[in-house]
This record gives C-alpha cells, structure tokens and sequence, in this order.
C-alpha cells in the first residue's frame, strides 16, 4: 500500500518529539539540572528558530500587529516556556515512559477546558475516552512505582507533568486563530524564541554562568536535544499539516509514546512491563477516540514541541 511523504514526515517527527525526555534524562546523568538543560536546549535551537522565522516570511508575509505579538509572546510564554520548564523538572523525579504517556493525555485537557470554558459538549464518545486514558494512567503508575519505590517522588514528578499537560492545553485551544493568521511554521519558530528568551532571563537570574561548566557529554545531548527534538520536529510538523492536514498528523503522533518507550528500555535501562503496555494501549485508545471523533480545526488538532511540545 502507497503511504504518502506527509505521512511518514509526520511519522518522523512523533518520534523526533520523542527523543526529547530520553536526551533530558541523558543530561541528567552527567550533573545537569531542569534549569540548565533547558537553557542549553533553547541556546542551541535559537540560531535555527531564528533561521526557520527569517524563512517563513520570505515571501512577503504580512507583518504582524501589535496583538499578533501580544498573543505570540503570551502563547510562547504559557505553551512552550513554562510547559517545557515543568516537564524538565518532572523528569528529575518520574521515568521518560510514564513522562510521556501523561504529556499525550493534553487532547483530554483541551475536551475539558473546551466543554468548561467554550461550551462544546464531550459527548458520550468523550466521556468513554477520559474514562480510557484515565485508567491507562493510573495503570501506568503502578510500574513506575515499582521502579521509583517513592510514592512522594512520583506524586512530585507526575504533578508537574500534568501540569505541563495542562498548560499545553491551554496553549493549544488558544494558537488555532493564531496559526491561520501568520502560519504554523512562523508562529512556532516566533513562539518558541519567545521561550528561548524566557529561558534565558531565568537562568541568569537564578544561576551562576560557572552552572554551565558541564561535562561535554551535556552540550552534546543539548545539542541532539535541540535539532532532533526541537527544530525538525517543528519543521515536520509544519510541513505534514499542509500535506496531509493536521486530523492525521494528531492521530499519526499517537506512535510518539511507544517510540518513547521503547527508547527509555534500550538507552536508558527502563522497565517495559505489562502495566506499561496495557496503560499506553488504553492511552492511545482514549486519546484516539477523543482526537477522531471530536472535529478540531486543522490549527489546534496540531501536535507542537512542548512539549514540548515542549513537547
């Protein structure tokens, strides 16, 4: 069967976003901190961010309004800043595997806000995908417990992913107008300097320039961190949405948990066990229902770095 190149361009870059908890993991074995690793990621992606907004505009683009750049800079503050910083200090305390399976859960988050705050109905489909991922979460905490053996440091990690998960959120029901006014890559690489900046003032002002005297293996996951798990996957992603719409790339990304999985077990020494395959198979069910049978607009159904997209 024929398989188009914005598939497998979206395939690519699931498991691109996914490499992102397995190199934070990487940094933190060798003395790094959620701080310092997030500011070496974000210097390291900056000239590239840079070059990817300088592209986008290339061919005359519209410039922006005074409220464009409002919403870019609180969009970039509250979806890719702060997102990410929660889910690098989440994953001093949890395991990549679990870290990721709570992350995807944001279609869930994006149902709730938008039947609380936008009054669109969950339906009786949405309510069966909570119950699904709910249960697959809490089934998935179960082998991490086993392999933490600290119910305090995972409520610690697991609470600040979630609230990663509920911030990015918000960023997605927030960037859907944003993203057919200026473009999804233009508003990604704009948002995402906006973190990098954020990233910036806040290691200045809460660490020493000697943090960042590192072994060399840091800057060299920084810098895998950077292009593999920041740049080209926003790249990708872009492109995808354009060949294939964003409703596929979102269900396509529903192979970014097991990728980060698999990955966790081969360079990281996680457990795979059955709680962890069942609980990321109810997951991926929940979210899949909830991501199919609600209809978003092609912008906000888009997967983005929070985790990072940040992603």
């Amino acid at each position: 069967m024929w398989i188009s190149a914005g598939a497998i361009v979206a395939f690519l870059a699931a498991v691109c976003f996914s490499t992102k908890a397995i190199f934070v993991k990487l940094t933190y074995l060798y003395g790094a901190d959620a701080i310092s690793a997030l500011v070496l990621r974000m210097i390291m992606a900056l000239p590239f961010l840079l070059i990817a907004g300088w592209y986008s505009t290339r061919d005359g683009a519209r410039p922006l309004t005074r409220a464009d750049w409002k919403n870019v800079i609180l969009l970039g503050f509250m979806g890719y800043y702060l997102s990410s910083l929660l889910d690098f200090m989440g994953l001093q305390y949890i395991t990549a595997s679990l870290e990721r399976l709570i992350l995807f859960l944001y279609p869930t988050i994006v149902a709730l806000i938008s039947w609380a705050f936008l009054k669109k109905p969950i339906g009786g489909s949405g309510i069966a995908a909570l119950l699904l991922s709910y249960i697959g979460i809490s089934i998935s905490v179960v082998k991490d417990l086993e392999h933490t053996g600290d119910v305090a440091t995972l409520l610690i990690g697991g609470g600040l992913i979630f609230a990663c998960t509920i911030t990015y959120a918000i960023y997605i029901v927030g960037i859907g107008e944003m993203v057919h006014r200026i473009g999804a890559l233009r508003f990604g690489a704009y948002a995402t300097v906006v973190a990098a900046i954020c990233c910036l003032i806040q290691f200045f002002l809460t660490r020493p320039i000697s943090a960042l005297d590192l072994p060399a293996q840091v800057y060299w996951y920084s810098l895998a961190m950077a292009i593999i798990a920041t740049v080209l996957p926003v790249i990708m992603t872009a492109w995808a949405i354009q060949k294939i719409g964003a409703p596929k790339v979102a269900i396509i990304g529903a192979v970014g948990p097991i990728a980060t999985i698999v990955m966790a077990w081969q360079w990281l020494g996680e457990p795979i066990g059955w709680e962890q395959l069942v609980g990321a198979a109810l997951v991926l069910s929940g979210v899949l229902l909830i991501s199919v049978k609600r209809k978003p607009a092609p912008a906000t159904a888009a997967p983005t770095p929070a985790t990072e997209r940040a992603g």
